[in-house]
C-alpha cells in the first residue's frame, strides 16, 4: 500500500459476509447489531468494501471475529479475507481473528496467517468471545503478535452485538473493560496494543491505560464523534494526539458520517490529520512498505 496516495486510513472496518454468502455473525446477533445502531444494514462484500473506500481515498483495515467456541458459529475465513485483501491492497490491510479457546493451534495459524498470507494484526473482542484478555488464553496469540510485530486490536466498552436480546445474547460486558488490557501491556511491553471505541462506560479508564502505557492506542470507532464524552476529545486534541487512530465500524457506522461529524469537533489542525491518517501510517508499519 501507498499510504501517500490516501488521504485517511479506517482501522475498524467488518468483513461480515464471505463469497458462499455465510455470514460472520448469527443472524439475529446481526439483526440486533444493525437495530441498536439505526443503520440500514447490509454486509458488503470485499469486492464492495474496496469499491467504497477506494472511491474516498480512505484505507481500511478489514477483519472479522471468530466466535466459533462462544456460539458454535464457524467464522470466516482468514485465509479469503486476507487473499481478498491482496487484490484489493491499494486500500485494504487484513487483520486475522482467531478464537483464543483455540489455543496452541490457533497461535500456529496466526504465524502462518502472518508470514504466508500477508495477515497485518490481529482482532478480539472478548465478550462476544467470552474471554477475558488477562485470563491468559489469549497470551500464546499474543506472543506471536509480539514477536512478529504486529498489532492487537481489542474491542473495549458496551457492544452493540446482542443488544436488546433476551440476556443480551449471552455477552457480558465486563470482560471488553479497558482495565483488562493493563495487565495485557504490561506482560507484553513490546506489542502495540489498540482499544477499540470510545469505551463507555469506561472512558476514564481507558484514558489512563493509554496515557500510562506507551504501547496502547485507543481508535475511534463505534461512535459518531459527536457523542464522543468531552475528556475523550480533551485528551486526543492534547496528550494522546499521538495514540487516537480513526475508525468507523464500517458498515454500521460510514466513514462519510464519521468525517462529517468530526469536522466540527474543536480539533487543533495538525491533530486532526494525525488521527484520521498520520498516527495509523506509524502504527501500522506503512512507511515501511510504502
Amino acid at each position: 500500500m501507498d499510504h501517500t496516495t490516501l488521504d485517511a486510513i479506517d482501522v475498524h472496518v467488518h468483513v461480515e459476509i464471505d463469497r458462499h454468502g455465510h455470514l460472520s455473525l448469527p443472524e439475529d446477533f446481526l439483526e440486533a447489531s444493525a437495530q441498536y445502531f439505526g443503520a440500514d444494514h447490509r454486509a458488503p462484500t470485499m469486492a464492495e468494501i474496496a469499491d467504497y473506500y477506494r472511491q474516498r481515498r480512505i484505507g481500511a483495515v478489514v477483519f472479522t471475529v471468530d466466535i466459533e467456541s462462544a456460539t458454535g458459529h464457524p467464522a470466516l475465513s482468514n485465509e479469503e479475507i486476507a487473499e481478498a485483501a491482496g487484490q484489493h491492497s491499494d486500500v485494504l490491510i487484513p487483520f486475522a481473528s482467531i478464537d483464543p479457546a483455540k489455543g496452541a493451534a490457533g497461535a500456529r495459524r496466526f504465524r502462518e496467517l502472518v508470514t504466508g498470507h500477508g495477515m497485518r494484526g490481529l482482532k478480539f473482542h472478548p465478550s462476544v468471545q467470552n474471554f477475558a484478555p488477562n485470563d491468559g488464553s489469549a497470551y500464546p496469540l499474543l506472543e506471536v503478535a509480539q514477536e512478529l510485530g504486529v498489532p492487537a486490536l481489542f474491542h473495549t466498552g458496551q457492544t452493540g452485538i446482542g443488544a436488546g436480546m433476551p440476556g443480551g445474547g449471552g455477552i457480558k460486558l465486563g470482560l471488553s473493560n479497558p482495565m483488562l488490557l493493563d495487565e495485557v501491556a504490561v506482560e507484553f511491553p513490546d506489542l502495540t496494543i489498540i482499544m477499540a471505541h470510545p469505551s463507555f462506560p469506561w472512558q476514564d479508564e481507558a484514558l489512563a491505560v493509554a496515557t500510562h502505557k506507551p504501547n496502547v492506542y485507543i481508535d475511534l470507532s463505534g461512535w459518531s464523534p459527536k457523542y464522543f464524552p468531552p475528556q475523550l476529545v480533551r485528551y486526543a486534541n492534547s496528550l494522546l494526539q499521538d495514540k487516537v487512530l480513526f475508525g468507523s465500524d464500517y458498515p454500521l457506522i460510514t466513514p462519510d458520517r464519521w468525517m462529517s461529524d468530526f469536522a466540527k469537533l474543536d480539533i487543533k489542525p495538525h491533530v486532526r490529520q494525525k488521527i484520521i491518517k498520520d498516527n495509523a501510517v506509524r502504527v501500522l508499519g506503512l512507511e515501511e512498505n510504502k
